[in-house]
């Protein structure tokens, strides 16, 4: 256990491999393999856990170890094909394949590529590439990056082989953002919602004076800072907007004591404007009696039965002692 908690400590802090060797030039297919995930509750069948109903899982490896750090994922086709990006600087895209239940059942096609600059060329510089949140909206692709903050536009045609066509202005001054403690959650307000077609960033902890969280509508009649109240010892990891509205908020603790836990806050969309503190409730929170690993990406996708899913990703950290899981559940409401 001593070796374990160290190396996690390790690996929540972003003190991982650099992976500099697997930045090749081009995009290549990996091969990945899935093993279910039946139950999320460790040594239980129970399905419903407040207002989520456990759908499926998978746990993913792959022979290459170009697999892993994975920071957000999107999912598009009714949850069918997902498009996400790795904090070493990496694009993947590829199809869940489901089961007779509607299950996730395995991956196919997994395609992985460097990001690039604006130029087309890879980036070698590790710091530079630290990628953490993905928004879709229309024909583009945002993505925040933390170390050296920003957020860049992308052509979706164009993925996972990109070159950046714009950065946006993140509003959140530079100097407020700590140290790998950058934006992490971004996303798109749905249509019809207060915040309709603005893009909401979040950070992970970067806080104010009062010890809250930095955030910020980067566009849009809401445009402006917000902060949204911190509850220790959780941070930010991921977020997405649910069709009403309202803002889902991935969060992730650890400590050498209480190990690694997770939670997704609900704030309500009404209450988000610049200038605002926003807090909400609790919708699950779980710790290692549940099949949990280093969360670190939230989806919220509509599926073909039109109910409203919602799914998590680990960052394993490249670590043996670390699982690549996805995990997805029904809102039910």
């Amino acid at each position: 256990m001593i070796t374990w908690t160290i190396l996690t400590l390790l690996m929540v802090l972003g003190i991982g491999p650099a992976l500099a060797g697997d930045r090749d030039q081009g995009v290549r297919e990996i091969t990945v393999k899935s093993l279910q995930i039946p139950n999320f509750k460790v040594r239980s069948s129970e399905k419903r856990f407040g207002d989520l109903e456990y759908v499926g899982g998978l746990e993913i490896t792959s022979p290459d170890r170009i697999l892993g750090g994975i920071s957000a994922i999107r999912l598009v086709e009714n949850g069918n094909r997902f498009i996400g990006v790795m904090d070493t600087g990496h694009w993947f895209t590829g199809q869940f394949d489901r089961d007779a239940d509607g299950r996730l059942s395995g991956v196919e096609e997994f395609l992985v590529a460097p990001v690039r600059d604006a130029r087309g060329n890879v980036i070698d510089q590790r710091w530079k590439t630290d990628a953490e949140g993905l928004a879709l909206n229309g024909d583009h692709a945002y993505v925040s990056f933390e170390r050296q903050h920003r957020i860049e536009r992308y052509r979706l045609k164009d993925l996972p082989n990109a070159a950046p066509i714009a950065k946006i202005r993140h509003l959140i001054p530079d100097y407020e953002f700590r140290n790998n403690r950058g934006m992490e959650a971004i996303a798109i307000g749905p249509a019809g919602s207060p915040l309709s077609g603005s893009l909401v960033v979040v950070s992970e902890r970067s806080l104010d004076k009062k010890g809250d969280i930095f955030a910020a509508i980067v566009n849009g009649p809401r445009k402006g800072v917000f902060f949204v109240r911190r509850h220790a010892p959780f941070d930010v990891t991921d977020g997405d907007f649910l069709p009403n509205g309202d803002l889902l908020l991935l969060e992730r603790r650890f400590s050498l004591a209480g190990g690694v836990g997770m939670r997704i806050r609900r704030i309500a969309g009404a209450d988000i404007a610049a200038g605002k503190t926003v807090d909400g409730e609790v919708l699950i929170e779980a710790d290692f009696g549940y099949q949990i690993d280093n969360m670190e990406g939230l989806d919220v996708f509509s599926a073909a039965d039109g109910s409203t899913r919602i799914v998590l990703v680990s960052d394993d950290n490249h670590s043996l002692l670390q699982r690549s899981i996805v995990l997805e559940f029904k809102l039910v409401e």
